[in-house]
């Protein structure tokens, strides 16, 4: 029996369209630069956010109304959830899908019962992706909710705690190449501390490294070929994470010899409590060679917490698909939403209009950074900012010639620096308008 039988797969309509289930600019088939919009975009559904949220906050219960929902978190619930799961991606028309392991099968009374859950759910999401074409785009294990990782899982001062969660993963690595996912996230979600007085740093950054190296190791054994990703996050739950930016995380892995099976997975809402924008993160991971995946959602600047809006602000998406495009677009990963209804918006359509919404956000986005990069005028106006370092000293201490003795004879003969141009902030603003409005 269908889970949402009023409701029929979303088209679209174009613009002009005032129907609340249809698309207005994702159009999957449009060519941009030469490729379809799906494959630019390579959409994906949070199973967490989208199947498994129920609206509580620390305020107060769910509120989601969710007839497909058993009372208790039994194999036979999760079995009939997955189908439910995949009516509503195939429905709404998107490529991919993502979970942990905890959102599809719930815990046994031990590791080998637990994995006995799991594998029956995956049977059929197996079979549910061979049905419908849709994909898993990467998968990852809870490492952060059961009461087991209250230190952390693999910067745990529990060393029974890292074996658990290597275990897991462990088996998250095997579910995913069985379903052919593309990648494998690591997001570590208590791997911080809160008082540094109980923390031994070092020990603990050096154990997160040899977790990591120990599944690439096992990825290779098992001819897992998916993509690694980090995934950035400052703070939530831990005060101190050490994953706490771009930055940091790729400081990390060429620190520990990671640096070439792990590329970042990298959240808007996450850059937001770390301090920066997500074309920053986007923009920086993208100039080290970093940037794989990107968790589509949005924060509330005026709430200090994660909130995971759905994205509906195209100078947002806009600027994430500008840096996507400079920097390649995607090979294997994809704009995974990473996002939930709010507690308000408690019925089932609501999670219609919310995919819809962060689609045709990122659909018009694709289209205005296309004409942006087509025109070519913000990129001269940004050479034409640099233009000092294509002639004379700017080349020649760009390919080596100088040192500080040079550069210093070089200062005294001219004798002081002339600022050449403008920023021109407002005009590069308002050039962007061009396109935008």
């Amino acid at each position: 029996m269908a889970a949402f039988p009023e409701i029929d797969k979303i088209k679209f309509e174009g613009p002009d369209s005032t129907n609340p289930l249809a698309f207005r600019h994702y159009d999957e088939n449009e060519l941009v630069e030469g490729k379809s919009m799906k494959d630019h975009l390579r959409f994906g559904v949070a199973y967490w956010h989208t199947m498994r949220g129920t609206g509580a906050d620390p305020f107060g219960p769910g509120t989601m109304l969710r007839p497909w929902e058993g009372a208790e978190d039994t194999v036979d619930n999760a079995v009939a959830r997955a189908k439910v799961a995949f009516e509503f991606i195939e429905k709404l028309g998107a490529p991919f899908y993502c979970f942990h392991d905890r959102d599809v099968a719930p815990e046994g009374k031990n590791l080998a019962e637990t994995n006995k859950n799991l594998d029956a759910v995956v049977k059929v999401l197996k079979e549910q992706q061979q049905r419908t074409g849709i994909k898993l785009l990467w998968g990852t294990a809870n490492l952060f909710s059961n009461p087991r990782y209250v230190h952390g899982a693999a910067t745990s001062c529990n060393a029974d705690a890292f074996a658990h969660a290597a275990a897991q993963v462990k088996k998250m690595l095997e579910v995913t190449k069985e379903l052919g996912g593309g990648g494998y996230t690591f997001w570590g979600g208590r791997e911080g501390y809160q008082c540094i007085w109980n923390t031994d740093m070092k020990r603990e950054v050096d154990h997160l490294a040899a977790f990591m190296h120990m599944a690439v190791d096992y990825a290779r054994e098992i001819g897992f070929t998916g993509q690694f990703y980090f995934e950035p996050k400052p703070k939530e739950p831990t005060k101190h994470q050490y994953d706490f930016d771009s930055a940091a995380c790729i400081n990390f892995l060429r620190a520990y010899g990671l640096a070439n099976h792990v590329k970042m997975n990298i959240e808007t809402n996450h850059a937001t409590l770390a301090g920066h924008s997500v074309e920053h993160e986007l923009d920086y991971a993208g100039s080290q060679g970093f940037l794989g995946s990107i968790d589509a959602n949005a924060g509330d600047l005026l709430l200090g917490w994660d909130t995971d809006q759905f994205p509906t602000d195209v100078y947002l998406t806009t600027k994430v698909v500008l840096v996507l495009l400079k920097y390649g677009g995607f090979t294997t990963g994809g704009l995974n939403f990473d996002a939930k209804v709010r507690r308000e918006s408690f019925e089932p359509v609501d999670l219609f209009h919310a995919h819809i919404g962060g689609m045709d956000a990122f659909a018009k986005g694709l289209k205005i950074a296309a004409a942006i990069r087509a025109d070519g005028v913000l990129d001269g106006m940004v050479r034409d900012r640099y233009s000092s370092w294509d002639i004379g000293i700017g080349t020649e201490i760009e390919s080596g010639e100088h040192n500080f003795a040079s550069l210093e004879k070089y200062m005294l003969e001219k004798g002081d620096v002339t600022p050449n141009t403008s920023g021109r902030q407002e005009l590069f603003e308002n050039v962007v308008n061009r396109y935008v409005f």
